[in-house]
């Protein structure tokens, strides 16, 4: 190749890389709700209520990062660094979820405002529990709140402070047996909250989360979390065998809490994040939502195993059977945690352990992921590691 043709390559890759990096700023600077666009060191309306109560937050012993500090100098203005390689380049998803640290010991946490005009019942539910009663529960799989406030300013809102959470699905599962133990804790969970007369009614996947501390020994940044805190590379994270990790259920918004004696509680439907629910297609009348509740997990279950992972197939029944059109035919969570607890003891040891392989892998990724999985499978055996991981304690 001559010097001419490796120079015009040379150019080509710049010129995508600078095309990539445009199209990454444009999609990340557009003011929420608008079709105008902000300057990276402009925060938008998604931010600027968090930025206005940085000072009480921090009275009340939570830091939030420097972005939203009322002094913050973007990073970017006295280094040669592009703003999106910045840590404080990042914009927030959700206008009323941010992190923060607890002042009182370094560790990360989840701050959520919450207007209990609109979500009158969050609170109690979320606080209910966390209730000393219900908290140590190992079936409990419902996200801890450790506080709950109010500002001087927010009227109806209130701020609870919940552990820093990860997306249950992330990092990818290794094994058959981590994906398992995945399913187990989630029916276990929801099979806890309908055992206490509690209908979740939009738990979808973006509402199934993992306890990612021990996972991640130093964290990740929230905004990006296949990055350090720091963004100097690339979070280190060991395998779900290796810590296995403890499964939530999150965002009590529109959940609802019955007395013992509703054995059949109508609701009329309210529409979660899943917009494939059945039962809410063609008509607004009150229903049961303990088998929609059924369908939602079960839903979450065929998108993010079934359909997109090899090697999930025997729970293909059981999710069919989830996921019916008529509700009245969906089993209750009781037989279906019964139901699958029996899967589970007819699958094989070296199944357990096998590797997940995503639909979509393509030949270089499966070739690394692979000879890695076989080193750890291999010393995993030696140890005598169980093939579904144990439970946290």
């Amino acid at each position: 190749m001559s010097s001419g043709d490796r120079t015009g390559k040379k150019t080509d890759r710049k010129a995508d890389a600078d095309t990539r990096t445009a199209q990454r700023a444009q999609k990340q600077v557009s003011v929420f709700g608008t079709n105008r666009y902000l300057s990276p060191e402009e925060l938008d309306s998604r931010e600027v209520w968090w930025r206005a109560h940085y000072e009480q937050l921090k009275a009340r012993g939570y830091l939030l990062r420097p972005r939203y500090s009322p002094e913050w100098v973007p990073s970017w203005k006295h280094s040669k660094k592009d703003w999106v390689e910045c840590e404080d380049g990042k914009r927030l998803p959700f206008a009323q979820i941010i992190d923060a640290t607890r002042i009182s010991d370094g560790n990360f946490v989840t701050l959520k405002r919450i207007n209990q005009t609109v979500h009158p019942y969050e609170v109690a539910i979320a606080q209910y529990f966390s209730s000393d009663t219900l908290a140590s529960q190992a079936a409990n799989h419902c996200v801890p709140v450790y506080e709950v406030f109010a500002l001087d300013d927010a009227n109806d809102m209130v701020v609870i402070v919940m552990p820093l959470l990860r997306a249950y699905t992330d990092p990818q599962f290794d094994t058959i047996g981590e994906g398992v133990e995945c399913v187990r804790q989630l029916f276990e969970g929801l099979h806890y909250i309908h055992k206490h007369y509690v209908a979740h009614r939009d738990c979808m996947n973006r509402n199934l989360m993992l306890d990612p501390s021990e996972l991640y020994p130093n964290s990740f940044h929230p905004m990006e979390n296949s990055l350090n805190r720091d963004y100097s590379g690339h979070a280190k994270h060991f395998t779900r065998t290796q810590r296995p990790p403890k499964y939530y259920f999150i965002d009590f918004g529109i959940s609802r809490r019955y007395a013992p004696s509703e054995t059949d509680p109508k609701e009329v439907p309210i529409w979660g994040g899943d917009k494939e629910v059945p039962e809410f297609q063609d008509s607004n009348e009150p229903c049961n939502p303990f088998p929609t509740d059924v369908f939602y997990i079960g839903n979450a279950l065929k998108k993010d195993f079934i359909q997109t992972k090899q090697g999930f197939e025997f729970m293909q029944p059981l999710v069919a059977d989830m996921i019916q059109e008529d509700p009245a035919k969906r089993p209750t969570m009781d037989n279906v945690v019964a139901r699958f607890d029996g899967i589970c003891r007819g699958l094989s040891g070296w199944k357990l352990r096998s590797r997940v392989i995503d639909k979509d892998e393509d030949v270089l990724e499966r070739v690394t992921r692979t000879t890695s999985h076989w080193a750890r499978r291999i010393g995993f055996v030696t140890r005598g590691v169980p093939a579904i991981p144990a439970p946290p304690s």
